[in-house]
C-alpha cells in the first residue's frame, strides 16, 4: 500500500487527510484499505485557526467546537499519530515524531519513527516577533487555544481589578495622549494594546469591544465598556489590513472608530514592557494586555528538516504542483509553503481558503499519483476576503465569476458570509447534514449560554 503522512492537522492538512481516508482508507477492518494514510499532529484536538480571536474574547468556547482527532480518524479511515515532528530521513523516507508527555503521568509514547512514500508538511505558521525587545515576554500571541485561553482569562481578571481602582484624569497621567472623544477626561481604567491590524487584530479588537459590555452586563466589573477599557490598535503601515484593498481598510477603519478603538497607524513598536509599549517614534502607551498579531512566520523546524530548501520566512519552497524545490516525494500546503501564484508579484497568502483549496487540489493530484499519471499545477484562485467586527457587522469584498468583478460588501450580508466560511469547512470535514445538525446545535447552545464565557 502507498504510505502517505500529513504532518500538521489545521484546516488544509486535515480536509485533506479526512478526504484521503474516505477515498483510500477504511473504517471496517475486513475490507482492506488501498493506501495507509497517517496523519501527525502536536495536539489531540483541531480548531478552526481563524476562531481564535473569538477565544480569546469569550465570545466562543473552545470545547464545544474542538475535533478530535482520534475520532475523525476512526470515522474516515486513516490513523492519527500524536506528537511533534522532530526530525527527517529524505534518503530512508522516514519522518521522527518526538515523545508525547504529560506534565503528571510523565511518558506516554516514546519516540517514533514513520515511513512514508508521500510526505505533505502543512504545519502551519507561528508568530513573528522580528526580534522585538520584550515582545515575546510581554505578549501573548494567539497561536493555540490555551494562548487564547490564557488572554480571556488575564482580561476578566484585569477588569475585575479595575472596578477598584479609581479613575484618573488625563493632566494626572503623564504620556498618555489625549482622548478623542472631548466629552471624556479620564483615562481607561484598564487599556488592551494589539500590535498588528492584520486580520487578527482586527477582529480582536472588535471582539473585545462586545465582552467589555456583556461582562459589565452580568456584573464581573462596574466599569464603562466604552471609556472605561480602553482598546488600542497599533499598525506600523500606513493603514490598517495592509495585506486587503484599500477600501476595505478604510471602511473598516470607520466602523472600528464608531466602537471606541483608537487606531495608531506608521507606528513602529520598537519595545514591549510589563504595562507600556514604546515605538520608534518615542510614544509610550500604556497597556495592562498586550496582544502580538504583527505578522508570522514558518516554525524553526522547516529550516532543519534534511536540507529542504526554505525562503527567508522559513517557508518550504515549493513549485506549482505542490512539490518541495528538492524532494519530488515532499509536498507542502497552506502557511507553511511559499507557493508561485503566476500573474503576480508575490507567493500564494497564508490565508484559510488557500490552505483549503490546496488540500482539494492535492486529493486529486494524489488520486493522479497512484495511477501512475503526470501530477497538475495549482492555482491560486482569490475569492476575496472578508473581516468579522463580532456580532456588530463584518466588512470585505467578494472577487470572481460568482458577482462578475470586485464588490466590497458590509453589514449582516457581510457578517453572513463570514459565518459561511466555517460552516464549509465543517461541511468538508462531516459532510452537509452533519453540518447542518452542527449548526442548529450551535444555535441552541447559544440560546441557553451566556454571549461570553465567564469563568
Amino acid at each position: 500500500m502507498h504510505r502517505f503522512i500529513i504532518v500538521g492537522g489545521g484546516a488544509g492538512g486535515l480536509e485533506l487527510a479526512t478526504r484521503l481516508g474516505d477515498r483510500f482508507g477504511s473504517t471496517d477492518s475486513k475490507t482492506p484499505s488501498k493506501a495507509q494514510v497517517t496523519l501527525v499532529d502536536r495536539n489531540p484536538t483541531h480548531i478552526w485557526k481563524p476562531l481564535l480571536h473569538e477565544v480569546a474574547a469569550g465570545s466562543m468556547d473552545p470545547f464545544t467546537q474542538e475535533l478530535e482527532y482520534a475520532a475523525q480518524a476512526l470515522w474516515h479511515g486513516f490513523e492519527f499519530q500524536q506528537g511533534d515532528l522532530i526530525g527527517l530521513d529524505r534518503a530512508n523516507k522516514r519522518i521522527k515524531i518526538g515523545a508525547l508527555r504529560d506534565d503528571e503521568a510523565g511518558e506516554l509514547l516514546p519516540e517514533r519513527e514513520l515511513e512514508y512514500d508521500t510526505l505533505v508538511m502543512a504545519i502551519g505558521s507561528t508568530t513573528h516577533f522580528f526580534g522585538v525587545e520584550g515582545a515575546q515576554e510581554n505578549s501573548i500571541a494567539l497561536d493555540t487555544v490555551s494562548q487564547a485561553e490564557l488572554f480571556r482569562k488575564r482580561l476578566i481578571a484585569a477588569c475585575i481589578r479595575a472596578k477598584h481602582v479609581a479613575p484618573e484624569p488625563v493632566a494626572a497621567v503623564a504620556g498618555v495622549d489625549e482622548p478623542d472623544d472631548p466629552n471624556v477626561d479620564t483615562v481607561p481604567r484598564i487599556q488592551v494594546a494589539i500590535v498588528g491590524a492584520g486580520a487578527t487584530g482586527v477582529e480582536l479588537s472588535a471582539e473585545l469591544r462586545n465582552t467589555a459590555q456583556v461582562l459589565s452586563a452580568y456584573g464581573l466589573h462596574k466599569l464603562d465598556p466604552k471609556h472605561d477599557v480602553g482598546i488600542v490598535l497599533i499598525e506600523a503601515g500606513p493603514r490598517i489590513l495592509p495585506a486587503l484593498q484599500e477600501r476595505v481598510s478604510t471602511a473598516t477603519a470607520e466602523l472600528l472608530t464608531k466602537l471606541g478603538v483608537k487606531l495608531m497607524t506608521g507606528e513602529t513598536v520598537a519595545q514591549v514592557g510589563r504595562d507600556s509599549i514604546h515605538t520608534a517614534s518615542g510614544k509610550v502607551i500604556r497597556a495592562d494586555l498586550t496582544v502580538w498579531a504583527a505578522g508570522i512566520k514558518a516554525p524553526a523546524i522547516l529550516s532543519s528538516l534534511d536540507g529542504l530548501t526554505i525562503n527567508r520566512l522559513g517557508q518550504l519552497i515549493v513549485r506549482r504542483t505542490l512539490q518541495t524545490e528538492n524532494d519530488e516525494n515532499i509536498f507542502a500546503l497552506g502557511d507553511c509553503a511559499a507557493c508561485p501564484w503566476p500573474g503576480n508579484d508575490r507567493g500564494v497568502p497564508p490565508r484559510a481558503q488557500a490552505a483549503h483549496q490546496q488540500a482539494s487540489f492535492l486529493f486529486k493530484s494524489f488520486e493522479r499519483l497512484l495511477q501512475g499519471k503526470l501530477l497538475p499545477e495549482y492555482t491560486y484562485r482569490d475569492f476575496g476576503s472578508l473581516v468579522s467586527l463580532g456580532h456588530y457587522s463584518a466588512v470585505g469584498n467578494l472577487m470572481g465569476g460568482l458577482i462578475g468583478g470586485n464588490m466590497l460588501i458590509e453589514g449582516l450580508f457581510a457578517r453572513f458570509m463570514y459565518m459561511s466560511l466555517y460552516r464549509l469547512h465543517v461541511a468538508a470535514l462531516h459532510g452537509y447534514a452533519r453540518m447542518v445538525l452542527d449548526t442548529i446545535a450551535h444555535w441552541l447552545r447559544r440560546s441557553t449560554a451566556p454571549r461570553v464565557k465567564l469563568h
